[in-house]
């Protein structure tokens, strides 16, 4: 929107905004947020809004907890749902400690940090998500149910695809905040969703995979139903995948091999921050969702693919991702691993141009793994130099235990 704080104020004070929302993340990637009424507006730029940091997962004990909200001007925008008179806005905010430096756990922050350090060296990354979701049938108390809102089947129609106008109030919500989704279509699961996004620069990314996920469980709440983002709702059917799709412009030309080599380096040690659930393990190596360390052009079995496309649409899809991660931590470490594999000049492994569903054991003996398992996928971020050269120790005691 490229506000400044003084156009906020002044957008606040002309278009009748009675409640701002001072949005931010804990460690797992779940949005919280503070209200402030307007006359709190100049205090939250100049001096930021105090909250209780021991209350929220992964910012530290009661000792010293005061931490300080400090609204960002450009991710000003209106929240649809909410009142025509006396609207509700919300901001995302870099979280500081008191005397101002940015708090070590504030990933959204080292997301910042990530992207400064690719455009330092010459590089601009941009990502786009596609996440996957579930709606699910609510009791009379409004409790989620274990029973999918349809049965329909991978790009199916209304009348068996009951999702149609549930996705359809999400797309024109998402537009109105300024979000354009690409495309949307039912999945392969029963009551499986999808809607994807115009790539944009990393932090507008993850801004936006945040947003998504806020705008779907409010509109599926309003229509008597409840959206499901966790990896593997329903024991027998498709999980959730977050396909991160992402490409690199370079000053020194056409560097995207190098850094999709950098991301197939680096993926096994981190991948506790793309897959932080124990339900996560469960999904891959199923229903398209990779387990082991590979790349190819088009094919789904693939840890990487590169999909059918030409110009700036050209892009890589990692697709072991679901959406229980971090989208701020994600991107992130996928900058960094990106950004190695450009400095070190690594070059592709050979594709795998074949389904891994059904290769035999001797090909497959051929290719490291993935962790099965978050325990597994835990001990390798521990012992990982990389991991520990980019994230902060309590990040990493988070995720991976101490």
């Amino acid at each position: 929107m490229n506000y400044t704080a003084k156009e906020v104020m002044q957008f606040v004070a002309e278009e009748d905004v009675k409640f701002i929302r001072l949005a931010f993340c804990d460690l797992s990637g779940v949005q919280k947020n503070v209200s402030i009424m307007p006359g709190e507006l100049e205090r939250a730029f100049t001096d930021g809004i105090a909250f209780d940091a021991s209350a929220i997962d992964g910012f530290g004990g009661e000792v010293h907890s005061d931490l300080f909200l400090h609204p960002d001007p450009d991710t000003l925008t209106v929240l649809p749902w909410r009142p025509e008179h006396g609207k509700v806005v919300r901001m995302f905010c870099r979280i500081a400690y008191p005397d101002g430096h940015t708090f070590e756990n504030d990933a959204r922050s080292l997301l910042v940090s990530a992207v400064k350090e690719a455009e330092k060296q010459g590089h601009r990354f941009n990502i786009g998500s596609e996440m996957e979701f579930y709606l699910f049938k609510t009791d009379e108390k409004g409790h989620p149910t274990d029973e999918p809102y349809d049965k329909a089947g991978y790009m199916d129609i209304a009348p068996e695809d009951k999702g149609e106008n549930i996705r359809r109030e999400i797309c024109l919500t998402l537009e109105q905040m300024g979000i354009m989704p690409e495309s949307s279509h039912h999945e392969e699961g029963p009551g499986q969703n999808e809607i994807d996004f115009c790539y944009s620069d990393p932090l507008t990314a993850a801004d936006n995979a945040v947003t998504f996920k806020a705008v779907v469980k409010t509109v599926a709440a309003r229509n008597g139903l409840y959206a499901d983002f966790s990896p593997k709702p329903i024991k027998n059917a498709p999980g959730s995948g977050l396909h991160i799709n992402f490409s690199v412009t370079s000053k020194d030309g056409d560097v995207n091999n190098a850094t999709i080599a950098g991301v197939l380096n680096r993926i096994a040690e981190t991948t506790i921050f793309f897959d932080p659930s124990e339900e996560s393990y469960l999904r891959l190596g199923a229903n398209k969702a990779p387990s082991y360390i590979s790349w190819s052009a088009e094919n789904r079995s693939q840890l990487i693919r590169i999909p059918a496309a030409t110009g700036k649409y050209r892009r890589a899809e990692l697709r072991s991702p679901d959406p229980s991660a971090n989208p701020y931590l994600a991107f992130a470490i996928l900058i960094y691993a990106g950004l190695e594999g450009i400095n070190k000049g690594m070059e592709l492994p050979q594709e795998a141009d074949f389904n891994f569903y059904n290769a035999d054991a001797a090909t497959l003996k051929k290719y490291s793994r993935l962790p099965s398992s978050r325990g597994e996928a835990a001990l390798k971020a521990k012992g990982s130099e990389f991991v520990a050269g980019i994230l902060p120790k309590s990040i990493i005691e988070y995720y991976c235990g101490k």
